[in-house]
């Protein structure tokens, strides 16, 4: 091997070692946040200048431990609830993912939420969905992935089709349940190693910024539509309605879900986070929907119980988010629609949940993809 061939071999150490200090406080805390159990780093902890090379060898292995106890919905839910994370972090941490040789299912989900994130904070906040073609988002992700030249694989055309069927949906209840995001999720695996093609990364984080767009407008939908529930079941003189397939009570009062759903309107308007109850919003927009039409309005005649069958800490998080928020006065207008803020939904950066957080459509065998949508073989 010839000097400078051998010279090209050796690790910078410095670069390393710039890279480790910038990473370490996400991932201390994050080990903090979820009791992730790997011995520290003395030299990271005490923040060596120059360290030695076993030093930076040891930072690496800490560094890796770290990438391997790290879970997808930690790494999304810390993002979106810290402001720990700046976009020069987040460019380091995913240029160490990128980087990585070895390309398991869980590397490449984070590598995909971290792209839509990151995105979704850079972008324009008058950006709309017709703008937000490959060459804008392109364009969002040079400091990670440099130029691109956009000559898209027509395998990843199915990604567009996922989108529309997605826009078609009318409720977040047909987007969770109706096998939409099942297409999405098989048009990623079965991309194997062809994800990681720039051109299939730039177009894959399209996809799930626009995908995330449509929870946002769903969410707002059915919010209004509860509201608008809950004010004609008030009209009606209605005062409780039978919620327990929503973790509340068989004899929850309309008042106390209208604080609940106030509470619930400002954090869609401001930050949304990735411990919002979805299914509670989709099933409590069902329990208003059959208390109009007079399933469950009777509930107002039976007896009271000595206890609640249905515990539910998620429905003592919902009063106690409405209480965080201050709720909402008696006297507020439930007519108050919740309306898309002038911002792009994901401006803020925690403002909305990444799609991989929303993975509990059923299975859909039924879905053949065309075959020009098969980029190949899954490794």
């Amino acid at each position: 091997m010839k000097p400078s061939q051998a010279q090209s071999t050796i690790p910078d150490l410095a670069t390393i070692w710039s890279s480790a200090r910038r990473l370490h406080p996400i991932y201390s805390e994050m080990a903090r946040e979820f009791a992730i159990e790997v011995p520290v780093c003395a030299d990271l902890e005490t923040g060596v200048d120059s360290p030695g090379r076993e030093s930076v060898e040891q930072a690496e292995q800490w560094l890796n431990a770290m990438d391997e106890s790290i879970q997808v919905h930690q790494l999304r839910q810390f993002l979106q609830t810290s402001s720990a994370v700046d976009p020069d972090r987040m460019v380091a941490l995913l240029q160490r993912f990128l980087a990585k040789t070895t390309r398991t299912d869980s590397m490449r989900d984070k590598i995909d939420f971290l792209l839509v994130q990151y995105f979704s904070q850079s972008a324009p906040t008058d950006l709309d969905d017709n703008s937000a073609d490959l060459a804008c988002v392109a364009r969002g992700l040079e400091p990670i992935l440099g130029k691109v030249e956009l000559k898209t694989p027509v395998w990843l055309n199915a990604l567009d089709r996922v989108v529309d069927s997605a826009r078609r949906c009318r409720s977040l209840d047909e987007l969770l349940h109706g096998g939409v995001l099942e297409q999405g999720r098989k048009a990623k695996a079965q991309a194997g190693d062809l994800f990681y093609l720039p051109v299939a990364l730039i177009a894959f984080t399209r996809f799930g910024y626009l995908m995330r767009r449509v929870f946002f407008r769903l969410m707002l939908a059915d919010l209004n539509n509860i509201l608008d529930g809950l004010t004609e079941l008030d009209e009606k003189g209605v005062e409780t309605i039978d919620c327990r397939r929503a973790q509340f009570s068989a004899q929850e009062p309309i008042i106390r879900l209208r604080m609940i759903c106030q509470s619930w309107k400002v954090m869609f308007q401001a930050e949304y986070s990735s411990g919002q109850p979805l299914r509670m919003l989709v099933d409590l927009r069902a329990s208003v929907t059959a208390a109009l039409a007079g399933g469950s309005a009777a509930a107002d005649n039976a007896p009271a119980r000595q206890s609640d069958p249905v515990p539910a800490p998620r429905r003592r998080a919902a009063a106690a988010s409405a209480g965080a928020t201050g709720g909402a006065p008696a006297s507020m207008s439930a007519k108050a629609h919740v309306a898309l803020p002038r911002t792009a939904p994901d401006s803020t950066g925690a403002a909305n949940a990444d799609i991989a957080e929303f993975d509990v459509a059923a299975a859909s065998p039924e879905w053949n993809p065309d075959a020009d949508s098969r980029p190949g073989k899954k490794k």
